[in-house]
């Protein structure tokens, strides 16, 4: 059975900030219910929605506009953001494990110590998102952009990040550990004490990035770009591994550590990175405004 419950036909302010409270009950109640398997879909606009604490297990946002809406602290474990507008929204110490983050936009958000294990979000856009102590392990999230993000301490364990765009983000004690980075850009960012232990670094552009005294114990380096990359001061680095990277004259290793040159055939290995998809176009409203929730059993 499925039913159509219309929420709020006010204006989106305080009318459908009370909707949604309403709503992030019922879901809740929802997940008690052994008998009952229930989905709260969520639609329309709700900017500077505030949702905090919410629980929102298993909800969908699909198509929705929710721009600088605030959810910190909020449940969203298992939910799905589908082709949704979050920029600058606020999900601190949001709980996003298992979370399916499909084609939305989190430009300028905050996910500050959120819980975001297992998230699946290939090609997700978080560029100047801050995502300070954030834990993503595990995630998936080939092709995501982190342009200009902030990564102080965000664990990026043994996520899929191939082809990930890092470029003038701010990794400072990132943890890359046995993370795939295949043809991943770090040019331009700051990696300072960041640890990529045992991670999978082939054909990655690190051209341009500061690595100062981050770890690279048991890092894949085969065929990366470290032309003009200071790594005087990186550690666990083995001659082994410089031998496999692609390195110049400007290249600075540790002492006693010689680079080698590579062929213009190798660096010029297409390394084709599409461009950040632009942020989800919001639905248009209905008149009179509503929120319209999907509740399917």
């Amino acid at each position: 059975m499925k039913r159509n419950l219309p929420i709020a036909r006010t204006a989106f302010g305080a009318g459908a900030v009370a909707a949604l409270t309403l709503l992030a009950g019922a879901a809740q109640a929802s997940m008690g219910d052994r008998d009952t398997s229930r989905t709260i879909t969520f639609g329309g606009h709700c900017n500077r929605c505030e949702l905090s604490g919410r629980k929102l297990i298993g909800a969908s946002f699909t198509g929705a506009h929710f721009e600088g809406s605030t959810l910190i602290g909020a449940d969203l474990r298992g939910a799905s953001l589908i082709a949704s507008n979050f920029n600058k929204s606020d999900f601190s110490r949001a709980d996003l494990r298992g979370a399916e983050l499909m084609g939305s936009s989190f430009i300028g958000a905050q996910f500050v110590s959120a819980r975001m294990q297992g998230v699946e979000a290939p090609a997700g856009q978080f560029s100047k998102a801050n995502l300070s102590g954030a834990n993503l392990s595990d995630g998936s999230l080939a092709m995501a952009f982190f342009v200009s993000a902030i990564l102080v301490r965000t664990d990026f364990s043994d996520a899929e990040l191939t082809r990930a765009n890092f470029s003038r983000a701010d990794g400072t004690r990132a943890i890359f550990k046995e993370a795939s980075l295949q043809m991943a850009i770090f040019s331009g960012g700051k990696f300072t004490g960041a640890n990529f232990r045992n991670a999978d670094l082939s054909r990655a552009s690190l051209k341009h990035g500061y690595f100062g005294n981050a770890d690279f114990a048991g890092a894949d380096l085969s065929h990366a770009d470290i032309r003009g990359v200071d790594l005087s001061s990186a550690r666990h680095l083995t001659q082994g591994q410089i031998s496999e990277a692609c390195s110049d004259a400007h290249t600075r290793l540790p002492r006693g550590l010689k680079g080698k040159q590579c062929s213009m055939r190798i660096l010029m290995t297409p390394r084709a990175h599409p461009a950040p998809p632009a942020p989800p176009t919001p639905p248009m409203p209905p008149k009179p405004k509503y929120i319209v929730a999907t509740e399917a059993h």
